[in-house]
Order: structure tokens, then sequence, then C-alpha cells
């Protein structure tokens, strides 16, 4: 037994991406930084643990409050018990947050125990979660293609042919037909499949069935090279139309980033929604709940491809999950978040197309007082779910 004896919430914010890029045009109001929050658990063996929640990238302040509210709730009890604790937080949260904002935070108390639990025992996360990691290395994708310009996208295809990556997902909407050809045809040519991730998980409401089934056949019309999946392709809440897209089109129907509990995720994939989920260990509620979603993909013989977007302590902890449960791909964010490259160093290492499996205790992870000075805290760096229209090239563009 171990006790807790501090509970800390940090926010920092680092330069992300670059001013000409879209996804800072449309989704940063004040430029290029994106903020991250994580909760740092101390306990009585002078260990510290680094957990984090998606929900700060977008409302770092209230991340912050509910740690504060959280944080009583788990001083001085054993941080060894990690499904214990995650009991605790949920019989504060539940009443008014069983799904949603609550669940972030309470995955960054997870988390954080996790590396913890990790670092004092001296063996990596997915050692703890498992008899002991399936591979020694994963075949990754890069996720990037927020690109306006082709000399964005021919950058990003040139990263992910130095790093022998073979798969690269783009953002497109339903109207970017000539666009999502030429990338096809571009990628194709390097031996390079490319996925859509049609972003929809900010919809309401969702675009319908029939405008996504009409994107991908007037794609397909344009070029010999076919998508490999089609990503939230209909809105948060709307599973039903994940089910009829499944039944319409030939292309892998996959999603469920957004969904903050493996419950939720679990009836989805029962309900065969999707071809393969997506859980995030940041936003679900924890290291544990993908480990639950593992278990029923498992059984019912669904792939489960871990989605990882946030900074290092949620891109690790998806990535230790992936390698307990025997994962088969995971998620490469391409564009670049100094902070997460120096917090992760060696530990997500990609050779050959491949996340190679991490060797450190915990997560891995490295986060000094001078890292710290580096990326304050910057209260205007977050992402704006309030999309900006700043006028992209029309789709003509792209047929030249």
């Amino acid at each position: 037994m171990h006790q807790i004896t501090n509970i800390r919430c940090i926010l920092l914010s680092s330069p992300y991406a670059d001013a000409d890029d879209p996804e800072i045009k449309e989704c940063f109001p004040n430029g290029p930084k994106r903020t991250i929050g994580m909760v740092e658990v101390t306990l009585d063996n002078g260990v510290t643990g680094l957990g984090e929640g998606y929900i700060a990238v977008f409302a770092p302040k209230v991340f912050q409050s509910i740690v504060e509210l959280c944080a009583p709730q788990v001083m001085g009890k054993d941080g060894f018990d990690i499904a214990a604790r995650v009991r605790d937080l949920r019989s504060l949260c539940d009443y008014w947050s069983l799904q949603g904002a609550a669940r972030h935070v309470i995955a960054a108390f997870e988390i954080a125990l996790w590396d913890a639990k990790g670092k004092s025992l001296g063996k990596p996360v997915y050692d703890l979660l498992s008899d002991g990691p399936k591979a020694d290395a994963i075949r990754i994708y890069g996720s990037g293609g927020c690109c306006d310009r082709k000399e964005q996208f021919l950058r990003e295809l040139d990263l992910l042919e130095s790093l022998g990556i073979t798969i690269f997902k783009m953002r497109s909407v339903k109207h970017d037909i000539l666009r999502t050809a030429w990338v096809l045809e571009e990628a194709g040519r390097r031996g390079i499949e490319v996925g859509v991730d049609m972003c929809q998980n900010l919809a309401d409401p969702p675009q319908a069935v029939d405008d996504v089934v009409g994107f991908v056949e007037a794609v397909h019309a344009k070029t010999d090279f076919r998508m490999v999946f089609v990503e939230e392709a209909i809105g948060p809440d709307a599973p039903e139309g994940f089910k009829e897209l499944r039944s319409r089109i030939d292309v892998p129907v996959c999603g469920g980033e957004i969904i903050t509990t493996p419950k939720e995720m679990i009836e989805r994939l029962n309900n065969e929604v999707y071809d393969f989920v997506q859980p995030d260990a940041s936003v679900m509620g924890g290291i544990s709940a993908v480990m639950d979603v593992f278990a029923a993909a498992r059984a019912k013989g669904t792939d489960v491809v871990v989605h990882a977007w946030g900074g290092a302590a949620a891109i690790m902890a998806s990535y230790h999950a992936a390698f307990a449960a025997g994962g088969k791909l995971v998620e490469f964010p391409m564009l670049d978040f100094p902070l997460g490259r120096e917090m992760m160093g060696d530990q997500a290492r990609i050779v050959g197309g491949k996340l190679l499996r991490p060797s450190a205790a915990g997560l891995g992870l490295s986060l000094t007082p001078e890292m710290e000075e580096r990326y304050p805290f910057d209260e205007t760096a977050v992402y704006s779910c309030a999309l900006l229209d700043y006028g992209p090239p029309p789709d003509a563009y792209w047929s030249d």
C-alpha cells in the first residue's frame, strides 16, 4: 500500500503546428499554441505519476476546477488500488457528469496512478495491465491531412516516407471530392494508403448518410485508389447512421474518440455500429476503460485502434493499452508539438512504420521544472469548437 500524499494540477501551453496550418486557422483563433492539462499524483514513497484529461485542450480552467474538486476524495488513500480510486471519483462525479467532462478528469487521475505504480515497481505500465506485451512493435498510421495546399500535403507525405509509415489519415468534408482524390493519387504513387476523417465529431445535426455515400462514390470515381477507412463520418450521437453507412459502402467505417464511457462504446461495438473502434484513454476514464473495450472487442472479433491526439500522457496511456492488449494499429499525430515530443523522449520511437515498444518504467514520461518554465500556461491557447470559416481554396484548386 502506498498512500497518495499530494495532487497537483498542471496546465502547460506549447507551440503547435504553424500559423499556416488550416487547423490553426480554423480552430485556434489566438494562433499556433495548444494547452494540455495533467494531474500529478505523489505517493508516500516520493514517486510521482502523470496523467492527462483531453478536455484541457478545449477548456483548461474547467479541467483545473474539477481536479481541485476531486483531489480531496483520493488524498491519503491507497494509490495502488486504482480501481477503488476510480470508484471514489465516480461516486463524487457521476451524478452530474456520468458522461463527458468529469470522465476526462477521472482519466487524468487514473492514468497518473498507473504511471506512479509502474515507476514504483520498476515496470512499464503495459506489464501491469496483462501478462506482458503482445508485440515488440505495432504498426502506426500518420494522422495529419489538415492541409489546404498541395505543398503541405507533400511535406506530410515526405515525413511518412521517411518513417516508413504506409497509412495516412487526412481530413475531408463532403465537398472535398477533388482534394481527396488528389491525395489518394499522390499517396498511392508512394505506396501509402489513405483513410479519411470526415470531422463529424463536432456535428449537430449530423450530415446525412446519403451525403457520405455520395462523397465516397464521387471520390472513387476519380481514382483507382481506394480509401482504407472512413472515420467520424456521422455525428457523435447518431450510431444508427454509422450502422446504415456500413451497409451501403465497401469502405471500413470507424469512430468513437468522443465516447466517454466503456459501457457506451461496448454497446456500440456489440450493436455492430463500427468496423473498428477508436477509444482514447484520456477521454474514456483511463487506461482500464480502454482495456475493457479491448476485451469486449476481442470477444466480438472487432479491431481496436486507439485514438491519440492529446499531449504526451494521453498518447502514451493509449499506446501502453495497445501494447498490453494486442493492438495492431495506433495513431501518430503528425502536427508538431514540442512539449509532447520532449516529454516522450525516446519512448515513442517509430522505425520502419512501426511504433517500438517503450521500455521505461511507468508511462516513460519526463517533466522537469525547466520544461514547465519553458511552456507556461497561456489561457488564450485553447482549441475552439466554434470553427472559423477562414476561406480555404475551392475544390477546383485540386484539379490543376
